[in-house]
């Protein structure tokens, strides 16, 4: 008999067999053949694809699997892992940058490198004009943070000079509506930069350039730790930071 419970299922959906395949990344054939007969069940992951582009519950499509279905697997923050920041393309950053359309935050020391290469500060003045709200926290080259982490990295004096250079940057765009930068003098261990849902944590290692660092990029799920982790971290040092 076929199975007439996905069919409603897949015509609610808007959904052909060779969309549904494509979705679930399976073969349009094999879509066919469990539509055809009710007694073809796909394994427990395709099952899982299927009913989460159908927005459905297994048991609705197969009611076979009632009793023996186990808790679903849960998906993911994590997106992608990067060996190191530098190992990010120019593509990558451009399109986080384009497509935000509501809140952007960075926690950094310099982060000049977002001026530099990816022209932040014309995107800021475009993106505030559309409602986008920042916030900006680079360090205070004074601070013992910055200073000690300078003399870490092998450049003291440098990275204190990046930071200077990053806030005359941004001081083009400190007034405008939507725009808030602020100062800090907290030990970092990680870089933040977030883009509307999506996080990327660049991890600080001892002796260690940011960009020679890991870079690890999440996703904002309606309960996942992660992300509130990292953001209280950012929210506490936004808290102390210093309005420029």
């Amino acid at each position: 008999m076929a199975n007439d419970r996905l069919r409603t299922a897949m015509l609610a959906a808007n959904l052909t067999e060779a969309t549904l395949a494509a979705k679930v990344g399976r073969d349009t054939k094999t879509v066919e053949r469990w539509i055809r007969d009710e007694t073809r069940i796909p394994h427990r992951a395709t099952r899982f694809r299927v009913t989460a582009v159908l927005q459905t519950r297994e048991e609705d499509l197969w009611p076979e699997v009632a009793g023996n279905t186990r808790p679903a697997p849960t998906e993911s923050e994590l997106v992608h892992l990067y060996p190191s920041r530098s190992a990010m393309t120019g593509a990558s950053w451009n399109a986080l940058l384009s497509s935000v359309e509501t809140q952007m935050d960075v926690l950094v020391f310099s982060g000049a490198f977002l001026v530099e290469q990816y022209d932040l500060i014309p995107l800021m003045r475009k993106k505030a004009a559309q409602g986008v709200r920042f916030r900006i926290l680079v360090g205070d080259e004074t601070s013992p943070a910055v200073i000690q982490r300078a003399i870490d990295e092998g450049t003291p004096g440098g990275l204190e000079g990046r930071i200077q250079l990053m806030r005359r940057y941004l001081s083009e765009v400190a007034d405008l509506e939507g725009i808030e930068i602020r100062t800090h003098g907290t030990i970092l261990y990680n870089s933040m930069y977030r883009f509307d849902d999506t996080l990327l944590v660049n991890v600080h290692s001892h002796g260690a350039l940011a960009g020679q660092s890991p870079v690890m990029q999440y996703k904002r799920l309606p309960d996942g730790p992660i992300w509130k982790y990292y953001m209280r971290s950012f929210e506490n040092v936004w808290s102390n930071g210093v309005p420029e």
